[in-house]
């Protein structure tokens, strides 16, 4: 995220308006409307090896999976936000009166990046947790090799692994997919971070 508009409450009303017709993706969180910055190549490299991954393994089976541009609603945070990669299990639920905006996450993925990570693993992740279906997040550092990965195990309780190897195999709780790390991180480049 980057800079917030006009200093003043908007409704979420407004902020869908403003964002149908808006060029640019923003995040809506509680009334303040703030504009998404656009990746790295090496986020949107990540983002979208994961996805392509997660896309082909489970063709074919009950899952839907989403990159970037699809917005989530948050109702109990009151927060529209797009998430780098989402997993649903259909059928698809949509926030009130929307047919582009969903509110049944299986997993979610982030992509850190030095502006977001604090919020990513803070604020947002709380906000993510409201949802009952919500069972794994991933995080994955776009600067070294390192994902990390929480899984609810009961309500209020969640494990986390770490993979930091170049040999690790990211197996995902909520999905039958496995994935090595080489492969998220094909053609990353480490040696010249943005």
């Amino acid at each position: 995220m980057t800079q917030t508009l006009e200093q003043r409450t908007y409704t979420a009303n407004e902020y869908l308006e403003f964002e149908v017709n808006s060029e640019e993706r923003h995040e809506y969180i509680n009334g303040e409307i703030i504009q998404v910055s656009g990746g790295t190549p090496n986020h949107n490299k990540i983002a979208g090896n994961l996805f392509a991954h997660l896309n082909f393994a489970l063709k074919r089976q009950p899952y839907e999976v989403f990159v970037t541009d699809q917005r989530l609603w948050i109702p109990e945070k009151r927060i529209y936000t797009y998430p780098d990669i989402m997993v649903m299990i259909p059928p698809l639920k949509y926030a009130e009166g929307r047919r582009d905006t969903l509110t049944n996450p299986l997993m979610i993925v982030e992509v850190l990046s030095k502006s977001t990570e604090a919020y990513d693993r803070g604020d947002k992740f709380a906000a993510y947790r409201t949802f009952s279906s919500f069972q794994e997040y991933v995080l994955i550092n776009q600067y070294t090799l390192q994902v990390e990965q929480y899984t609810r195990i009961e309500p209020q309780k969640w494990t986390f692994l770490e993979y930091t190897s170049s040999d690790a195999i990211l197996s995902f709780s909520t999905v039958p997919v496995e994935v090595e790390l080489l492969e998220i991180y094909n053609k990353v480049d480490f040696e010249n971070p943005e």
